[in-house]
């Protein structure tokens, strides 16, 4: 008989280190593939990092593999060890990691059973002539026949839902009827159709050929103003890449923006695409990042998590939006998808490059210190000009719903002439806060540090910290008084403020809360489109991304919060949204204007960015931070602590100050209580460590990552390490 074998295996459990498992010989285990395994009381689904090991334990005394669910490697060595070094450089648990990179369906033992999940539909090739006579009063069905029509290629179920919302039933009938006919998807993949490539700018060739004398690793970042034409300078190099048979992983921030990237891509190449983000079902992203893994995807899309999908002919990676705070992971494995981005293009020797028109000040550091090649597009790819961008001062002005008489005086002509216009700010709901005229109280979240926000017109108030909602009260807590106030505008008084000052222009509100039903924001983008929608409000969903050929004004209602906050990077994002927002106006042949309406307009980072665009307020910025050795002439890593009792997170990281070594390049600022001391009834306390050099600090965070669940105090609280740290509320 032969002998039972050792096994290493990564679980995803937040311990730091591996776990060995004893396996019979016939099972035949393989680094990269899945078992099950049984850890404590629970069976959980681990990768195997090791095989035939010399464990420590005696192998008798070792739990056997409950099942091997792989007969081959899920994991190719190139992602294992970019899991490797990510679990290291972010100071995380292999086995959380890893399951971080596998899709839902493939941390399970079996994955949920998903009937439309490779399904796509086609135009029937011989249709019956009486089936679509009686398509006259169904507009619904004549679409969606329409379009699979004009597509030379079947489109997939999950897409026309994404598309057409109440695309099921209709979907359903003009099958019965025998006009379409369903068929199985490769892999959940899409094939588009190869499309004819649009006349190339002077500049935009200019940086092409540029970036095609690059070989190997090659990071590069291309700057360029709002319609300067980036995305064709991606499709170019994605066309070289494509020609020599190597495939394209292409991250965008939002799950908002892919629709009309899927768009463009499908008319574009003639590839296997794959979509990889939150709105498919387990099942969908599992067959998507299967069929990458063997090389069948030619082009995957993706947001944040798509960085880890294994593909063994990578040969070209792009980030869009490179700047954009939703490549960092919040919780868990606090990643940033974009310096992932770049360790696994170093890593496979590839090209990689970071696209935007406001790059993160630690990416424009890089490029000017020559790491990055640095392409710059200084004028839109038709021609037209950049909207000017001026000021309305609202000090002792009044506001009908956050909106000033110049403001509205200024929108009217725009909408008189046929054009959309643009209301943007950065805060859902009715309005910030619900107050007492007679004595001062303010509507407080009874969980968070945080008053809560008027949804509804006053009637509901909801807390955006930790989701508590309530009927808004009659009468004032603290003194029975019945005059209670909103206080401050969202989206929701904006718009209904805008109805009454247009009462004939349609409107749309573009919003977490307006947007939630699935296909809503994409069928709201198809009214803008269309020119249905003549007047938009919205929050960041509505700053990026989009081409809105009519739009020609654009006002922006509160920069100021940007101005002053606990947080280094905030002007930082305050001008990143600024000049998105502005670059949504007149990108076609009607000029555009942008208003920003604000208390503060002699503030220097605000007339510095009015003067010299983004590339002047930069050139400040950057200044501002070497002078504070703020990154990226400094790191940063954020221990953050909470707990029920606000001295438990306190003590702890107290404690934890007392373990490093502090030096003239080396500071421990705190603990102190975080910006938003109480959130969801949980105190938070943050402990920050600031390094000249990245080389002094994970030393540190090497054994911190073994030390911190040993100190007094730590089952006391939850903790957590975050590298580079983007957010510090």
């Amino acid at each position: 008989m032969q002998a039972l074998r050792v096994i290493r295996v990564a679980v995803p459990v937040p311990l730091h280190g591996t776990f060995d498992y004893q396996v019979a010989p016939e099972a035949s285990p393989t680094i990269g593939a899945r078992v099950q395994v049984r850890f404590g009381r629970r069976p959980l689904v681990g990768v195997i990092v090791a095989v035939d090991v010399d464990s420590q334990v005696a192998i008798d005394r070792l739990k056997p593999v409950i099942a091997v669910l792989d007969d081959q490697a899920l994991l190719d060595d190139a992602v294992l060890k970019l899991l490797r070094w990510t679990a290291r450089y972010y100071h995380h648990p292999l086995g959380e990691t890893i399951a971080t990179a596998l899709p839902a369906a493939l941390r399970r033992t079996r994955s949920e059973q998903d009937t439309n999940r490779n399904r796509g539909w086609q135009a029937s090739a011989e249709p019956p002539t009486e089936a679509e006579a009686a398509l006259s009063r169904a507009p619904r069905q004549r679409e969606l026949l329409a379009v699979l029509r004009d597509a030379d290629h079947p489109i997939a179920h999950s897409t026309l839902l994404a598309r057409f919302p109440a695309a099921q039933k209709p979907l359903k009938t003009l099958a019965e009827r025998g006009l379409i006919e369903a068929v199985e998807l490769p892999g959940g993949l899409e094939t588009g159709s190869a499309g004819q490539a649009p006349e190339l700018t002077e500049d935009q060739h200019t940086v092409i050929e540029r970036l095609r004398t690059a070989e190997g690793f090659a990071p590069a970042l291309i700057e360029g103003v709002t319609g300067s034409g980036k995305t064709e300078i991606y499709f170019q190099r994605m066309a070289d890449v494509l020609a020599a048979g190597r495939q394209i992983l292409f991250l965008a921030p939002e799950i908002g923006l892919t629709p009309q990237l899927i768009d463009r891509l499908r008319s574009r190449f003639a590839a296997a695409i794959g979509v990889l983000h939150s709105q498919r079902s387990d099942g969908e992203r599992a067959d998507v990042w299967k069929a990458a893994a063997a090389g069948e995807a030619d082009i995957v899309v993706g947001t944040r998590s798509a960085v880890f999908t294994p593909m063994p002919r990578l040969g070209l990676i792009v980030v869009d939006e490179e700047h954009d705070g939703s490549y960092k992971q919040g919780d868990g494995l606090r990643y940033h998808a974009r310096d992932v981005a770049l360790k696994r293009a170093q890593a496979t020797a590839c090209p990689i490059l970071l696209g935007s028109a406001t790059p993160a000040l630690e990416t424009l550091h890089n490029a000017r210190a020559g790491r990055f090649a640095y392409q710059r597009l200084a004028r839109r790819a038709t021609g037209a000009a950049l909207p000017q961008i001026k000021l309305i001062d609202i000090r002792s002005r009044p506001l009908d719903g956050g909106l000033s008489d110049p403001l509205i005086s200024r929108i009217r002509p725009h909408l008189e002439a046929g054009n959309q216009v643009m209301i943007f700010i950065n805060r859902r709901g009715f309005a910030p806060a619900l107050a007492c005229h007679d004595c001062g109280w303010i509507a407080p979240c009874e969980r968070c540090d945080a008053p809560m926000t008027v949804h509804g017109g006053g009637r509901r108030l909801i807390c955006h910290h930790c989701g508590a909602n309530a009927d808004a009260p009659a009468a004032c807590a603290a003194c029975g008084a019945a005059n209670l106030v909103s206080l401050g505008a969202g989206t929701q008084r904006v718009a209904g403020a805008l109805r009454s000052h247009f009462p004939d222009v349609s409107i749309a509100r573009f919003d977490r809360d307006s947007m939630a039903r699935k296909g809503r924001l994409e069928a709201q983008l198809a009214d803008v489109a269309s020119g249905t929608t003549q007047l938009m409000v919205g929050t960041q969903m509505l700053a990026k991304g989009h081409d809105f050929a009519r739009l020609t004004c654009v006002g922006v209602l509160d920069v100021d919060g940007g101005l002053f906050s606990a947080d280094f990077r905030a002007t930082e994002h305050m001008a990143q949204v600024v000049t998105q927002v502005a670059g949504r106006a007149g990108r076609a042949d009607r000029p555009g204007e942008v208003w920003l309406q604000t208390r503060n307009p002699e503030h220097p980072m605000l007339t510095r960015l009015l003067s010299g665009g983004y590339p002047g307020f930069a050139e400040a910025a950057l200044a501002e931070r070497e002078a504070t050795a703020l990154p990226p002439f400094g790191y940063l890593a954020l221990l953050r602590a909470e707990a029920h009792e606000a001295q438990y997170p306190h003590d702890f990281l107290a404690a934890a100050a007392d373990t490093i070594p502090i030096d003239g390049e080396l500071a421990c600022w705190g603990p102190v209580p975080a910006p938003m001391a109480r959130r969801a009834g949980r105190y938070r306390a943050h402990l920050l460590l600031h390094a000249a050099r990245r080389s002094l600090l994970h030393p540190v965070l090497d054994r911190w990552q073994y030390q911190l669940a040993e100190l007094p105090g730590a089952r006391r609280v939850r903790w957590s390490i975050d590298v580079d740290p983007q957010d510090l509320i």
